[in-house]
């Protein structure tokens, strides 16, 4: 795959780099190939994601620098496009018999939902995380609802790899 894919991040792929494996003391060269691709139009996140940051990080480095560098590439979900696939994506999971009612109100509250709106509508790629769980019951993966909308999805290593990122 080319650097011409266009990737949509996951709540998850910030704090998991964060909290673990790339925080900012590690590898500031992570942070800074997410600020470098995302100004050659190859990366981005969306408005919920950075509610859901500031929401879980209030006041420590990942917020701050979500809301100072990364700021103008968390992209609004507001458009009529995008409302219409999110609508499209709810009713999906509310018509699934395997989930729980409890999963279907959180996949529809949480950033989940408008990532994959937001993919599916401008044909980004996922980054998450989550694992395809076909047999959930108690929770909507991300990865599930994208198989359903032919949605495609990776985790940051292959995003990483796709991007030519090295450090």
């Amino acid at each position: 795959m080319s650097s011409s894919h266009k990737f949509v991040i996951d709540t998850n792929i910030f704090i998991e780099a964060y909290k673990r494996y790339y925080s900012f003391d590690i590898a500031p060269s992570f942070w800074d190939a997410l600020l470098q691709h995302a100004e050659n139009g190859n990366i981005i996140s969306i408005d919920r994601v950075k509610q859901e940051i500031n929401s879980f990080h209030k006041n420590d480095e990942l917020s701050e620098w979500a809301n100072h560098y990364f700021a103008q590439w968390f992209e609004p979900t507001d458009k009529i496009e995008v409302l219409r696939t999110y609508q499209e994506i709810i009713t999906w999971a509310v018509q699934q018999g395997q989930y729980f009612e409890a999963a279907k109100r959180e996949f529809a509250s949480a950033a989940d939902s408008w990532l994959i709106a937001f993919a599916k509508t401008y044909n980004f790629i996922v980054v998450t995380h989550e694992q395809f769980h076909p047999n959930s019951k108690s929770r909507i993966f991300i990865p599930n609802v994208c198989h359903a909308f032919n949605v495609p999805y990776v985790d940051t290593f292959d995003m990483l790899r796709w991007l030519s990122i090295k450090f």
